[in-house]
């Protein structure tokens, strides 16, 4: 068998080729987790309000299944954004934190929510800076809120607000060398662009995927032959 037969796949891709290994890891890991909360940022400042809730969620040493879950959870106690905390109890909060798995975290993260929807309501677009260093750091000053969290939220809102193009965090990084859509030489940001272009995915799916690929396979990379062959993208794996 050779190197191209086990790059492929049932699902019909060439995994030699970068625009359908791209997509492969899309396809099988996910993009965006706003898209997976039912969360659409390039529909303006309300769902981008919902996004600010949710990747606050995201703050806590917790999985992204708990992270979705919860969110989904305040969602359907009405808890959609950050301003619908206003109004809501402390022990409401925790309650619903419970309902979705997050018990460990869930006084604190009650707390944090309260303090974070006195200091934002809904003006979520007074966060905007002049650039990208004024946004993370009008964001960095957020309650509970460290830099994996500013990470994950204006990674998703690249392209919706101005001024935003973070570049890709080490874990993409990391996760594209293994799965070698990037190399020496290459500009990261520039170079998920054109793959992304070529693969006709959103340049955040694959920046998102990347991240979850990390997540669910890092302790691994040394002993998987990554690119084509990575167990993560093979139906051996």
């Amino acid at each position: 068998m050779t190197s191209r037969t086990r790059g492929r796949t049932a699902a019909g891709r060439d995994l030699t080729r970068l625009p359908d290994r791209a997509c492969r890891l899309v396809e099988t890991l996910g993009g965006r987790f706003s898209r997976e909360m039912g969360i659409d940022v390039d529909r303006g400042d309300r769902e981008v309000e919902r996004w600010l809730l949710a990747a606050t969620l995201f703050g806590a040493r917790i999985s992204a299944a708990i992270a979705v879950r919860t969110y989904r959870a305040m969602a359907e106690a009405g808890v959609r954004g950050i301003s619908d905390v206003e109004g809501r109890t402390w022990e409401e909060l925790v309650e619903i934190l419970d309902r979705g798995g997050y018990a460990r975290y869930d006084y604190r993260t009650a707390t944090r929510l309260l303090r974070l929807a006195e200091s934002v309501g809904g003006e979520v677009g007074a966060l905007r800076g002049g650039g990208l260093d004024e946004t993370r750091a009008a964001l960095g000053a957020l309650p509970g809120w460290g830099p994996v969290t500013v990470t994950l939220f204006l990674r998703e809102l690249r392209g919706v607000w101005p001024g935003v193009d973070p570049p890709p965090d080490d874990r993409a990084l990391e996760a594209g060398r293994h799965a070698g859509l990037l190399g020496a030489g290459h500009h990261p940001l520039d170079r998920l662009r054109e793959i992304a272009g070529e693969a006709g995915v959103d340049v955040r799916d694959l920046e998102a995927a990347l991240v979850r690929l990390w997540l669910a396979h890092h302790k691994d990379f040394p002993h998987c032959p990554g690119g084509a062959r990575c167990a993560a993208l093979t139906e051996e794996g």
